[in-house]
């Protein structure tokens, strides 16, 4: 059982580059890997922005500037596009981050993001645009991630949004549990079905 999702409250980090692909997200050379090691993955979110060719530092990407932080990523519109590889997912949460906010999403990045307890909120392009200047006028502030009402709040505004979620995803990121787990928990149901079709 993984950890269960209800209402997060928390400062941002702002990313706001449109089409940001899987390969920035997590570079290709990083997909040998088969074993989902958060800590290697999230180690190298955006490894080809947060360091230079030569290794070092690039104090200029966001991740390295401790200005902002937070379990939030407030991202541009179509963020996750590119490949399908989950890996995508495994940096974003190994890293910390709870929520990803953008105006849109790849279709598969953002299930992939589910799947790993990461949410993925699509607000409108509006209240994005509001968030980014309100991060950056105070990177103090906070936004209030309310799964159980569907709600996204700028709480330096008081503006809110909703969003829309998959039920069954809903359910499982508020439980804790993933496709097993979800089975496993319904299994005396399956085999009372099972039972009745013979």
């Amino acid at each position: 059982m993984k950890q269960k999702f209800n209402i997060i409250t928390s400062t941002c980090v702002p990313l706001p580059l449109e089409n940001v692909d899987t390969d920035q997200i997590i570079p290709a050379r990083f997909l040998k890997a088969t074993t989902r090691e958060e800590k290697f993955f999230g180690d190298n979110l955006f490894r080809d922005w947060r360091y230079r060719p030569d290794g070092s530092l690039n104090e200029d990407f966001v991740l390295n500037n401790p200005t902002f932080g937070g379990q939030v990523l407030v991202a541009g519109k179509n963020f996750g596009s590119g490949s399908s590889r989950e890996h995508a997912a495994w940096a974003i949460a190994g890293y910390g981050f709870r929520v990803v906010v953008s105006s849109f999403f790849a279709d598969i990045h953002k299930n992939n993001e589910l799947n790993n307890f990461v949410l993925p909120v699509v607000v409108s392009e509006g209240f994005l645009k509001e968030l980014f200047d309100s991060i950056y006028a105070d990177p103090k502030m906070e936004v209030e991630v309310n799964l159980p009402e569907q709600t996204i709040t700028n709480k330096a505004t008081g503006k809110s949004e909703k969003f829309e979620i998959n039920a069954y995803k809903k359910h499982c990121l508020m439980n804790g549990l993933d496709d097993i787990d979800f089975l496993v928990e319904n299994k005396e149901k399956i085999e009372r079905f099972e039972q009745q079709r013979c």
